[in-house]
């Protein structure tokens, strides 16, 4: 499906919706996957180098995709092509949540890579730059790198393999490699962990073979609520006055007021473990899977937690969709990209489908989590979704549908993110 390219106007230039959600693929991660060192040769130092970086009229976003043996770094408005960094093996992509820099899992935890774009405050202005992207030689060392979390002004990693949480003041990347403040969960798990606005910190709990619930803890450690109501629990979403929620396999668990509320799935077997929530909005967006024995379920609805009124409730979106199928829209409403092709818009005020955009070919999701899919990223007020059988990725109009560019890489792209610049 090739159409005519134009060039975007403000909507990719305006200021991303802060979205936290699962990262990971359903409930696995194959850790002998993860990315092994090999640095592209010129790239300039990891802090600010005004020498190498050219000033610009405002910010510029840019967008990161991985393929099989690097990492893509394209301009968000015409998808060229900026830099092409290698690096071997599947490698993760984790937003820092600084508008400048990821994580790259890699096989000693994760590795700073710097998109090269970023905004300084000077006064009554700011002033914004451009320079080469650089996949930096820190590495925040952790066994089995799990999720990455951005809430509020924090940014928390968390290491499957040996339980530990890093946590650092999100601005503080601006001045180049943070120290983190570190602490460690009883048994490591593949698990998450969320600093809530009030200092304390949120974290799953389990062993290696079983994962139960949750607990919150101040800044001494001390326990302030728990539960053990969400089994195999799995990703993380933020939604208004700090509710967070987390996927059981029988519905959810939100951390509101203080305390935990389990909602219960319509199913006895009632899977959510991918979630895709905003700071702006008090509903939650999440899969659904009703198969316990499935290899591969293919569902064809998602869910909609209402955080204030404690519903959820399921959407019938025609089609089946994937891990990497859901954002939420400048306005909050989901977006939700389906095995037909198409993106799905969601007024999740009325937990119904109100629009159809039709943006590449239909496709099928591979049953190994780790292999290319079509993916979904929404910035600011597009959409960006990747095709790796055509190498294309695309960009999309929230609001009209218009499909506004599209670009043919020299990759097959897999994970998709960006950066607001």
């Amino acid at each position: 499906m090739k159409r005519h390219h134009t060039m975007l106007g403000s909507a990719v230039v305006a200021s991303a919706l802060l979205l936290t959600g699962c990262q990971a693929g359903d409930d696995a991660t194959d850790y002998d996957a993860v990315g092994k060192d090999e640095k592209t040769a010129g790239a300039a130092d990891s802090k600010d180098d005004k020498g190498h970086a050219q000033e610009l009229a405002g910010a510029q976003p840019r967008i990161v995709t991985t393929y099989d043996g690097g990492i893509l770094t394209l301009d968000a408005t015409t998808l060229e092509v900026i830099d092409d960094t290698k690096i071997e093996g599947f490698n993760r992509l984790n937003p820092v949540g600084d508008g400048r820099h990821l994580m790259v899992s890699v096989a000693e935890g994760f590795r700073l890579f710097d998109a090269g774009v970023w905004t300084q405050p000077h006064g009554d202005h700011t002033h914004s730059y451009a320079a080469d992207p650089q996949l930096t030689d820190t590495v925040f060392d952790t066994e089995l790198p799990g999720h990455v979390v951005n809430h509020g002004e924090a940014t928390v990693l968390f290491g499957d393999g040996d339980g530990k949480i890093q946590t650092f003041d999100t601005e503080d990347f601006s001045d180049g490699a943070p120290k983190p403040q570190v602490t460690e969960v009883d048994e490591p798990h593949h698990g998450v962990a969320v600093k809530l606005a009030d200092g304390s910190m949120l974290h799953t709990v389990g062993t290696e073979d079983e994962r139960s619930g949750a607990k919150v803890v101040d800044s001494s450690g001390k326990e302030i609520a728990s539960s053990d109501e969400c089994p195999g629990v799995h990703g993380e979403a933020a939604a208004k006055a700090d509710v967070i929620a987390l996927g059981c396999e029988d519905g959810i668990l939100l951390y509101k007021d203080g305390k935990f509320e389990k909602i219960d799935a319509p199913d006895s077997f009632g899977r959510i473990g991918n979630q895709s929530g905003s700071d702006d909005s008090r509903f939650i967006l999440g899969d659904y899977k009703v198969d316990e024995d499935a290899e591969l379920e293919r569902p064809e609805r998602v869910s909609i937690t209402d955080t204030k009124n404690s519903k959820l409730s399921l959407v019938d979106v025609g089609a089946s969709y994937s891990f990497r199928s859901l954002g939420r829209g400048p306005d909050g409403e989901g977006v939700v990209l389906t095995t037909d092709g198409k993106l799905k818009i969601i007024d999740p005020a009325t937990a119904s489908v109100t629009e159809e955009y039709p943006v590449i070919d239909e496709w099928e999701e591979p049953v190994e989590w780790q292999k290319a899919r079509p993916t979904l990223f929404v910035q600011g007020e597009v959409a960006y979704v990747s095709d790796p059988e055509e190498k294309t990725i695309h960009i999309l109009d929230l609001e009209s549908g218009e499909v506004m560019a599209e670009e043919t890489l020299p990759h097959a792209p897999n994970e998709l993110t960006g950066v607001t610049g």
